[in-house]
């Protein structure tokens, strides 16, 4: 009898074995968000297959679309997502409000502004008699939505030029693709031109930037990735290696070589023809990205500081205690 118990127990733990070896070498699945591409390549960055060495083995990645950056902070608060694209406004509220004091910055996405690179244009019409930003006097603005990136950036141009919302002009939020309808048609005067549409040629026709980012404000943090503490301390390993495959891919989109492939493989997604980004993805016609992905702190630190000028927020808060560049600094080291 003790014959068979033995052999039981033995049999069961020879069955157990190759379950549990199985479940320890299984990917571990990260959920990201994102809220606009090409901006942001996190839809994009594995549809190539073959270039990185780890998505598929150590992990796998799973894309996750957000219609704004701040309907990340639930989710990611909530255990429903693992990587949150957060922009300059939305981190500190997720800090600030959610009370995610947990949350680190570990890479970067884009910054508008960026000398030598892209900037965000805002768009007046030609024969609209403002030439100046003090001309928006008793005017109609219009933002994508309020306390958004690119709505802090207007706020603040207009303000620094001493006019305020609401008592000097009106503002109004409307979906990015109406922006150039409604600055055609009269129903607002200032309009944000965000990729793709700024070289639309109709637009360029009948309007003018009135400021950019870069000479409005200058260097902005419009995008970058946060994680929660919690998550590098159960996938510290994990993360390093997605961020080794995330620079790996940054590399292959801006490589000359590969730039009719990009720009095909970007259309595709969005089902557009590929002659809308021919001419300036993944160019310094684009936004700036830095090809290893690394964040500027005191450019996040200084885009904080804007919302903080406006008043979104109450508080600044100091980004180089949110931040863990440890991981970006060894998948950097193993790339090189």
């Amino acid at each position: 009898m003790r014959t068979i118990r033995l052999g039981f127990v033995l049999s069961v733990v020879l069955a157990a074995a190759p379950m549990h070896s199985a479940s320890a070498q299984s990917p571990v699945k990260i959920r990201a968000g994102w809220v606009s591409t090409p901006a942001s390549l996190v839809p994009l960055l594995f549809l190539k297959p073959g270039v990185t060495r780890h998505h598929g083995k150590s992990y796998t990645f799973e894309p996750v679309y957000f219609a704004s950056s701040t309907l990340q902070i639930t989710a990611i608060s909530q255990g429903e997502l693992d990587l949150a694209a957060f922009g300059y406004t939305s981190f500190p509220l997720a800090i600030q409000n959610a009370g995610l004091s947990d949350l680190r910055i570990i890479a970067d996405e884009i910054q508008d502004g960026a000398p030598g690179y892209y900037s965000t244009p805002y768009f007046v019409r030609k024969d609209s008699g403002i030439d100046r930003i003090e001309d928006m006097k008793g005017k109609v603005a219009v933002t994508n939505g309020l306390g958004s990136g690119v709505d802090i950036i207007m706020r603040t141009a207009l303000r620094r030029h001493g006019l305020e919302v609401q008592r000097d002009y009106t503002m109004i939020e409307a979906p990015f693709p109406t922006h150039k309808a409604m600055l055609k048609e009269l129903k607002g005067d200032l309009v944000v031109g965000v990729l793709p549409f700024s070289y639309d040629p109709e637009l360029n026709e009948f309007a003018k930037p009135l400021f950019t980012t870069q000479s409005s404000l200058g260097r902005i943090a419009l995008s970058f990735w946060a994680v929660r503490k919690s998550f590098i301390d159960r996938n510290r390993a994990v993360a390093i290696d997605l961020l080794e495959d995330y620079g790996t891919m940054l590399r292959w989109f801006y490589d000359p070589a590969n730039h009719e492939e990009a720009v095909g493989m970007t259309a595709r997604f969005l089902k557009r023809p590929a002659a809308v980004f021919d001419d300036w993805l993944f160019t310094k016609r684009d936004f700036y990205r830095d090809l290893d992905g690394k964040p500027d702190l005191n450019v996040i630190q200084n885009s904080i500081d804007r919302a903080k000028e406006v008043g979104f927020i109450k508080e600044t808060l100091d980004v180089s205690k949110h931040a863990d560049l440890s991981l970006l600094e060894e998948a950097t080291r193993r790339r090189r």
